[in-house]
């Protein structure tokens, strides 16, 4: 069909029927409460709501899909929700003459934000043969190929047809040709990039409802969408709240004011954080939407109306070095029980005796228990010495030790428990505000302090050599968060405050003492501390990390320095400076193998994909080899200091 025998361009009519075709993807194939949330908004605004799954779906998920549609479509997951928009049309057929106007749109979006009809209404009075929500400058070069030109387009989660054009031969063929879409970039670059090119090359006149040119950049839907939701926009993507870190940071898209936009319209957040918990890695999750809370000392936010049932769980290697940590337990405002254990039998009773003469008013009750193995330490102590007290009716758990860092020097070892203990419990106002954030979010599960950088060397490394085994523990307690790739946003000095439902996927495991001691689970202890925010995420549940005012101000002092110091010889913004470095891996101690190794890697990267399947195990020996060496070495040298 030619531009002069095109079907003029129309108005949506009164009356007419509008057919919503939206796809659902879920890697549990269950279904979300924001997207049948979203279906429910959309209801009132279409005839005939078809939903396709892309994979499996739960008999749940259905449950919850049946009530918001008219039909549901289970495919294979194969070609994103592109292949899937062709499925559902080719199953609609020929019926699709019944209707005036065919939205095609997906669950990459969280809404209605704002409401849906003043768009349907504005966009009905428009004479169009199709159109989008927002869309995308042209850009040159090509950001994904880093050649040619990127089309400018409508951005394809929201595209509505009219039958001008979806009865056309040239519509026919665009999907009979579609070609297939193996990864993310082939549905960008092979359809979302071209469609609208195509179509308006072809005579078909197109609008969009929030035009990217009345905002300040190229691409509004990810750097503003503040502006959008405020101008009326009734969705918010969810890619400004998952993407990746460093480069919102270098366009300043701030996740937390968005996400505090959202709730002033009234959306319902919690099933934004109920959704990016089951689905983004943890530390990027905590990065894009900001969730770090600098609590005061003073109580601005507990509601006395509404308590929670506070357990403490402290665990105590040494009775003789507690520190302040009972002091501190003791100053909780708040009505709880304190459950002390201990790997020494012999320490009962002293710890019996501390407590006695330390007073507590708000405690109801405790308990000094040994436990049966000193094998996993705390975490052992915590989750199969105490594994009753997590099954009671508790709101809150916090879990504190007194177990101070081996081969650290005196001034590290007490800046780490301080760092530890006093971000939970830094002083009775300061818990009630922790407290007062589990009352604000049903969702909230764990909270505990960033990383630790000061006089720790974690920063790159906080996987250390556990992420391997972190992945197969994570199998098998059915957690399919995805991991966060460099250091995971855990509770790494083992002290944590949550709600004990949000550990139920580590209860279920009925882990025992000699898990935590036989050869085939080293390291379970480590690996199961880095493994709680994801065991609750999967449950629903998201992690906020907290500090108080001065740890707040040392940190940021601190880790502005280094960044600024680490930016020095590196040119551009951190995530050039960021992906220039990873470009270039490993550079050990400088070396010529490794100079040469990373020249490669950033000049000839072609030839470092080719020689990578030889230089790596090569590598790994190497730095066995080194390793070794260096063993032998110092044990030679402390030989010879004993002799002497």
């Amino acid at each position: 069909m030619t531009s002069s025998t095109l079907s003029p361009a129309v108005c949506f009519p009164v009356g007419g029927r509008r057919l919503l075709v939206y796809v659902v993807w879920d890697r549990r194939g269950g279904v979300d409460d924001f997207v049948a949330f979203a279906l429910a908004g959309l209801r009132e605004h279409a005839s005939r709501v078809l939903v396709v799954v892309n994979g499996a779906l739960t008999d749940e998920g259905r449950a919850k899909l049946e009530p918001v549609s008219d039909e549901i479509l289970v495919r294979e997951n194969v070609g994103f929700d592109i292949w899937a928009h062709k499925e559902a049309l080719e199953h609609v057929g020929e019926g699709i003459a019944e209707f005036d106007e065919v939205v095609l749109t997906n669950d990459t979006w969280f809404g209605p934000v704002r409401p849906f009809g003043p768009v349907f209404e504005a966009m009905d009075a428009r004479e169009v043969h199709f159109w989008g929500m927002t869309d995308h400058a042209r850009e040159e070069p090509n950001p994904f190929t880093g050649k040619g030109v990127l089309p400018y387009h409508l951005q394809s989660f929201w595209i509505a047809v009219r039958r001008e054009m979806f009865l056309s031969e040239e519509w026919a063929s665009y999907w009979r040709d579609l070609p297939a879409m193996p990864s993310y970039f082939d549905a960008v670059l092979k359809h979302e990039a071209v469609f609208t090119e195509r179509f308006a090359d072809a005579g078909f006149t197109h609008s969009v409802s929030y035009p990217g040119t009345d905002y300040p950049t190229d691409h509004p839907a990810l750097f503003n969408p503040d502006l959008l939701l405020a101008d009326g926009c009734p969705l918010l993507k969810r890619r400004p709240l998952f993407h990746y870190p460093p480069f919102l940071d270098r366009h300043a898209v701030i996740g937390r004011r968005i996400v505090k936009q959202v709730a002033q319209y009234g959306y319902p957040v919690e099933m934004i954080w109920e959704n990016l918990a089951r689905n983004v890695s943890p530390k990027t999750l905590n990065a894009d939407a900001g969730m770090l809370e600098v609590l005061p000392e003073v109580d601005v936010a507990y509601d006395p109306a509404s308590p929670l049932d506070v357990v403490v769980i402290v665990h105590v290697m040494d009775p003789s070095d507690v520190g302040d940590v009972f002091d501190r337990i003791s100053a909780i405002p708040v009505a709880f029980d304190l459950v002390v254990t201990t790997p020494d039998a012999r320490a009962v009773a002293e710890l019996e005796r501390i407590l006695a003469r330390t007073p507590a008013p708000t405690m109801r009750g405790v308990e000094v228990r040994s436990v049966d193995s000193p094998r996993g330490r705390h975490m052992s102590a915590f989750f199969v010495g105490c594994a009753d007290v997590l099954e009671k009716d508790y709101d809150l758990v916090v879990k504190l030790h007194t177990r101070l860092p081996a081969k650290r020097k005196a001034s590290v070892r007490r800046y780490f428990r301080r760092y530890q203990v006093e971000n939970l419990l830094s002083s009775p106002g300061y818990f009630l505000n922790v407290l007062a954030l589990f009352q604000r979010e049903r969702g909230l599960g764990v909270v505990f302090p960033p990383m630790i950088h000061t006089g720790y060397e974690t920063a790159g490394r906080g996987w250390l050599a556990y992420r391997e085994r972190g992945q197969k523990l994570a199998t098998a307690l059915g957690i399919r968060v995805p991991l966060d790739g460099i250091s995971p946003l855990a509770p790494l000095g083992g002290m944590w405050i949550s709600r004990p439902g949000a550990l139920r996927l580590v209860k279920k495991a009925r882990l025992g003492y000699n898990d935590f001691g036989a050869p085939e689970h080293k390291g379970l202890a480590r690996t199961l501390e880095r493994l709680v925010p994801l065991a609750a995420a999967e449950l629903g549940y998201h992690t906020r990390t907290i500090l108080n005012g001065e740890f707040a101000s040392l940190s940021h002092l601190s880790l502005e320095y280094k960044v600024d110091q680490m930016s020095a010889t590196l040119p551009g913004y951190p995530i050039d400076q960021i992906q220039f470095l990873h470009r270039a891996g490993w550079a050990g101690h400088g070396g010529i193998v490794a100079i040469v190794r990373m020249y490669v890697n950033v000049n000839h990267p072609r030839l470092a994909h080719a020689i990578r399947p030889i230089t790596v195990p090569v590598g790994r020996l190497a730095r066995r080899v080194i390793g070794a060496l260096r063993a032998a070495r110092a044990r030679t040298h402390r030989v010879s200091e004993a002799s002497s």
